[in-house]
């Protein structure tokens, strides 16, 4: 934060200061162009071909505990009291498990898709920074400003980049 105002100070005095030369700022949405990026699509269809198995997997789970609650309800009338008891625990620790492994599959997810989100982020940056030096740009901010002209926006342009 206070290298940001540094640099805002910087800029500012550079338009004071007659014997600067025009500043040429540039301001980049994160988030348009992480949700944007044609990389973000591949990334998103790779995690869900690397996950498929294990999805298929935890909902065929789900599908036979519900099916043998539906069972344990029908024949419940016919089944003595410890039979019942037992299904009953069977039944609970089944949905205990399928919880346990749905808790393990989603921060798997979530551990895989922030690895690729970083990733991305590090090729955004350096997209940037290649943008900043080819267009001779002395200064992009990110999103967190009060507010910047849609003429400034170059948001586009590090998509269009990210592309190639």
């Amino acid at each position: 934060m206070k290298n940001l105002l540094l640099i805002l100070a910087a800029v500012i005095s550079g338009f004071i200061n007659p014997a600067f030369s025009e500043v040429k700022i540039g301001f980049v949405q994160v988030d348009k162009i992480l949700k944007e990026a044609p990389q973000t699509q591949t990334s998103n269809k790779k995690l869900e071909k690397e996950f498929k198995a294990r999805t298929e997997s935890l909902k065929k789970i789900i599908q036979g505990i519900q099916k043998e609650e539906k069972d344990f309800s029908k024949n419940s009338l016919t089944l003595s009291d410890t039979d019942k008891e037992k299904i009953t625990r069977k039944l609970q620790q089944d949905k205990i498990d399928a919880q346990r492994t749905e808790r393990e599959l989603r921060e798997d997810i979530d551990l895989r898709r922030r690895e690729e989100i970083n990733s991305l982020q590090s090729q955004v940056n350096q997209t940037i920074e290649k943008l900043a030096k080819e267009k001779k740009y002395d200064l992009i901010v990110y999103q967190g400003v009060a507010y910047a002209s849609p003429a400034i926006d170059i948001t586009d342009m590090v998509i269009k980049s990210l592309g190639k």
